[in-house]
């Protein structure tokens, strides 16, 4: 089975900036916090901003106390007045692009045009445009409500910036031929009107489409309209569990697309429960494929044997004889610290990864045992390496344990940075340092007791390897990490330069391994391993264009990839023997 994920699908820049403001509230600003109205048209991020305390209001009392929130879609700026008369201190999340209509009508109303809205009267976003109407405004959703209008000697149109563009276009036209002295303004959102295009075009290249978003979603409800027209079957659901699997089972390939209000980690969510759709009956090989995969994922088994395979790779480009050794204690290390993580940061694992969220629920006794065993027999055979490979790891295994205590006293630091992650980007750094020394610097430090140069380009390689592993699935994880308020390195940078970032640090570890191989620092094996980083290269660009799709496959070809520098390091070393 196909899944396509639209490239528009999720938050609009408005949504993403008013529940950016809205997280950033607590702590920030006057207690309690509210939101006037619902913030966005999403239950699962209502429901969210409730547990981080942000209640919703519908009325304004005489006399009110704390921070209110205008909601993305705006308010008639007697309400925002009000709210400010009342005692609260307002935050205005209003869209940008609201604003921007906002402003033409007040700017035309002053000078006495009527203000035609064509949009959905009941819709808080249209609500608040009227208000900036002085009572010259007039809400249509249809050709016959144009006709019912007086003519006005002067008149503007705009339109809810979460309209139809169809609709808008037939407005146009018929307003255009019957009162042309009326002035139009397209103001649809382009994010809306690239939303509608994609899906439209979409429709025509699935058998289905799953319109993600609240079911009182305007811009949702619309997208899933622009779909049927096409013939195909729609189905409209606000999570996973609204899929109708026994519907689903025969298509051969699903569209998903979202509304402007839809979080990421909800996507994943359709997307992750689609994927397993082709797997749900039988016994197929596929099936039980993909369940090892899976299993082999949520346990970190594939990712520490990923590790040993980097070590293995390591060593023979330090040409360091019997490595087993350092494979076992690299697999068993990254094995505990990877456990321990999501054992410890099941928060964010929430909405970044809700399946292995559930996982560890399930098992946690089990992981947690694996985690400890797993790092206890690390120690032992890094202790017959020698004393100072085994003191190494110790302080390594305890840093990585110290990773979520708060270490520091709140009046030192104001209770901003108490723990080791609470440093902005810190995940992915020592993430990166961590398996860099264990796969690189334990093995020559266990053979020799000191790094020579050589060790060095070999570092590099290995960290940047899993730097860009790490942050690329940081990049996957940005809206579930932002909620939390872990600040990775995606978050710091944004998306766009983090990507540009990780591309060129993939092109330097490939020119370092090239170049030490060529100097005689390395043996040969280092030109063959640079596909290794070339590839990844690949992968982010064709992830970029949405080749590839957030889910269990994405997450093993990542992993892949440090399972190919053992098995060419393995090759290579057969053929030289």
């Amino acid at each position: 089975m196909k899944l396509v994920i639209a490239k528009t699908a999720g938050f609009c820049m408005g949504v993403r900036r008013a529940v950016d403001v809205a997280l950033d509230a607590p702590g920030n600003h006057k207690t309690p916090i509210q939101t006037f109205g619902p913030l966005i048209h999403n239950p699962q991020v209502m429901g969210l901003l409730k547990e981080k305390g942000i209640s919703v209001i519908t009325e304004i009392p005489k006399q009110g106390s704390g921070t209110v929130l205008i909601r993305a879609h705006g308010v008639p700026p007697k309400t925002k007045q009000d709210l400010i008369d009342a005692g609260f201190d307002v935050l205005d999340t209003t869209c940008p692009r609201v604003i921007k209509v906002q402003n033409i009508i007040q700017r035309h109303a002053r000078d006495n045009y009527a203000s035609i809205i064509i949009g959905d009267s009941n819709h808080p976003e249209v609500i608040g445009l009227l208000g900036y109407a002085e009572g010259k405004g007039y809400v249509v959703n249809s050709i016959e409500a144009l006709e019912r209008l007086p003519a006005f000697d002067k008149a503007i149109v705009v339109a809810q910036t979460t309209q139809s563009t169809v609709f808008f276009h037939e407005v146009r036209n018929w307003i255009s031929q019957t009162f042309p002295h009326y002035e139009i303004f397209n103001t649809i959102c382009d994010s809306t009107e690239r939303r509608q295009a994609e899906v439209k075009q979409l429709a025509q290249s699935v058998d289905v489409i799953i319109a993600v978003g609240g079911l009182n979603s305007g811009n949702t409800q619309r997208l899933a309209d622009i779909a049927r027209l096409t013939g195909k079957p729609v189905y409209h659901v606000e999570t996973e569990k609204e899929l109708d699997m026994m519907a689903l089972e025969s298509a051969k390939s699903i569209g998903i697309t979202a509304g402007a209000s839809t979080p990421n980690w909800i996507i994943s969510k359709v997307y992750r429960t689609l994927e397993t759709l082709p797997f749900r009956n039988g016994k197929s090989w596929k099936k039980i494929i993909f369940a090892i995969q899976r299993y082999l994922l949520l346990t970190n088994l594939y990712v520490s044997v990923g590790a040993g395979c980097l070590c293995l790779a390591c060593t023979r480009l330090l040409n360091v004889r019997n490595s087993l050794p350092y494979v076992i204690v690299s697999m068993l290390y990254v094995q505990s610290m990877h456990t321990l993580n999501h054992l410890t940061g099941n928060k964010e694992d929430r909405y970044n990864d809700p399946d292995r969220a559930e996982f560890y629920e399930k098992h946690l006794f089990f992981l947690t045992f694996l985690a400890l065993a797993s790092g206890g027999l690390g120690l032992i055979t890094a202790l017959t390496t020698g004393l100072v490979p085994f003191l190494t790891l110790f302080v390594m295994s305890l840093l990585g344990l110290s990773y979520n205590l708060k270490i520091l006293p709140a009046f030192l630091t104001r209770g901003r940075i108490r723990r080791i992650k609470d440093v902005p980007g810190s995940k992915t750094a020592l993430i990166a340092l961590a398996w860099g020394v264990v796969t690189s610097i334990f093995p020559v430090l266990a053979v020799s007791g000191k790094v020579g140069l050589s060790a060095i380009p070999v570092f590099v390689w290995s960290t940047g390897m899993v730097f860009v592993r790490s942050a690329f699935f940081d990049m996957l994880d940005m809206q579930g990490d932002r909620i939390v308020g872990k600040e990775t390195i995606p978050l710091l940078l944004g998306e766009k330069r983090a990507r540009r970032v990780l591309k060129r640090l993939l092109v330097i570890i490939s020119v370092v391994l090239f170049i030490s191989s060529t100097m005689g620092l390395l043996t040969p094996l280092g030109f063959f391993l640079i596909l290794c980083p070339l590839l990844m290269l690949l992968m982010l660009s064709y992830y970029k264009r949405v080749y590839l799709m957030p889910g269990v496959r994405l997450e093993f070809l990542v992993e892949t990839h440090f399972i190919l520098s053992g098995i060419i390091a393995f090759l290579w070393s057969s053929i030289q023997r």
